[in-house]
């Protein structure tokens, strides 16, 4: 772990030097072992002694969620005897996919989640409250677990939901930082004020926000931010980037002005469409190239999310990139009557109404094969006002208005959490033609 911290500090000329010795590595290693690179070489000519800087990579074609899911087998580099545990994508733009973990793999896994600890601030006295699943071959909560094990500190499983059970261990065991999704946090703090629970005075001092962002480009609060913030400013708040593919997140520091690059564990890139570098201060894609994993390495692999970068050296001192929060996923952009949109757009204006109290996004092909829009809001005030004052605040802020329908809480909380599901759903895509 030291090693990768000190990683974090040297100029940038030796961390791409260290990167590209580590990428050479990895070339023959999948060349060898991984029989979707090793025809992918073969039919694009690839030499891979050519390959020697981080630019070269570019001769490399990306790799896909699609290939993932077709030839997810043609990726596994060990034997079966070698894999110790079995992990899967949660398929939110498609068919789950399965990722085989050797037990370097988890030790890498376990190094990425105890760097994400470090960088926030924690310390091996603090404990670690888990409010997402570890179950349900679920990477997440694992890696959480086992990233507290390689940091040193205490872990409370407590998994997702219940509020009454996560406020009752935090009031018996007084853990210090929770890891969570950030919208639960509201769900905490509402049924502290309903239930006369001192949250502003709990142990909990720091939270670890998975799944969802709480900042702007700009480094500050979003609406979600703002709303937790508000209610609950004691808490200092780290956003997590992170996929199942790249097993290793981004992470912020305590400076929490973007995400931080650990350079030991992937190479990454930023590209546009037609998968072309784009500059810092331009969205861009992020493609990642692992290093060090064994199981199912992946090289150029688009993870359909799409973000700004930062290069500039942070002010803690680490001089490794930064990722700006996920303006959306490159399969949910919406056309939507002219614009462009993402959902994050629409749910950050649905997060600063007060009376909407949950809401889900659909998006389908309307009846002239364009996308329309659907708003599921679940509130106690279900006027045809209220629907105007709704529609007034998207037009205030992105121009148009989608449609918006009134459905009861309850049946929404279900529908964002179906049985199956390891996450919040808060968008459904029903267009007959995503592309």
């Amino acid at each position: 772990m030291d090693n990768s911290i000190k990683l974090q500090h040297l100029p940038l000329s030796e961390i791409k030097a260290y990167q590209e010795k580590r990428m050479a590595e990895l070339l023959e290693y999948v060349n060898v072992r991984s029989v979707f690179y090793r025809e992918l070489f073969a039919r694009e000519n690839i030499s891979i002694p050519k390959i020697r800087h981080l630019e070269d990579l570019q001769h490399i074609p990306v790799t896909t969620k699609q290939d993932l899911q077709l030839r997810n087998r043609d990726f596994v580099c060990v034997p079966a005897s070698g894999i110790r545990d079995y992990v899967t994508t949660s398929g939110t733009l498609g068919e789950p996919v399965t990722f085989a973990d050797t037990e370097n793999d988890l030790r890498r896994l376990a190094l990425s989640e105890a760097l994400s600890y470090e960088f926030a601030g924690c310390r091996p006295s603090d404990i670690i409250q888990l409010t997402v699943t570890i179950d349900r071959c679920f990477m997440a909560g694992q890696a959480c677990q086992l990233g507290s094990l390689k940091f040193g500190s205490g872990l409370i499983r407590v998994g997702n939901g219940i509020p009454e059970l996560q406020w009752n261990t935090i009031r018996r065991i007084n853990p210090t930082v929770c890891m969570c999704v950030p919208s639960f946090l509201l769900k905490l703090i509402d049924f502290a004020k309903a239930n006369g629970i001192d949250y502003r005075n709990c142990s909990i001092r720091r939270a670890i926000c998975v799944g969802e962002t709480v900042r702007t480009n700009e480094h500050s609060y979003n609406k979600l931010g703002e709303k937790i913030h508000e209610q609950w400013p004691e808490l200092a708040m780290h956003v997590n980037y992170a996929s199942t593919e790249m097993q290793s997140s981004f992470s912020e520091c305590e400076k929490e002005c973007g995400a931080h690059h650990k350079p030991d564990l992937t190479i990454v890139e930023f590209l546009d469409d037609d998968n072309r570098p784009v500059k810092a201060g331009e969205p861009g894609e992020i493609t990642v190239t692992t290093i060090g994993v064994e199981g199912m390495p992946l090289i150029r692999f688009k993870t359909g999310d799409v973000c700004y970068h930062f290069e500039e050296p942070c002010a803690c001192g680490r001089r490794s990139l930064r990722l700006g929060p996920i303006l959306g996923r490159k399969g949910q952009m919406i056309k939507y009557k002219g614009t462009t949109l993402y959902p994050a757009a629409l749910y950050d204006i649905l997060e600063n109404i007060p009376e909407v109290k949950n809401y889900i996004v659909e998006v389908y092909t309307n009846t002239i094969g364009t996308d329309g829009i659907r708003i599921l809001v679940g509130s106690p005030n279900n006027s045809e006002v209220f629907i105007k004052q709704i529609k007034d605040f998207f037009r205030s802020k992105i121009r148009v208005a989608p449609e918006v329908v009134f459905e009861p809480v309850e049946l929404i909380a279900r529908k964002q959490m179906p049985p199956t599901s390891r996450k919040l759903i808060k968008f459904f895509d029903y267009r007959e033609d995503k592309a």
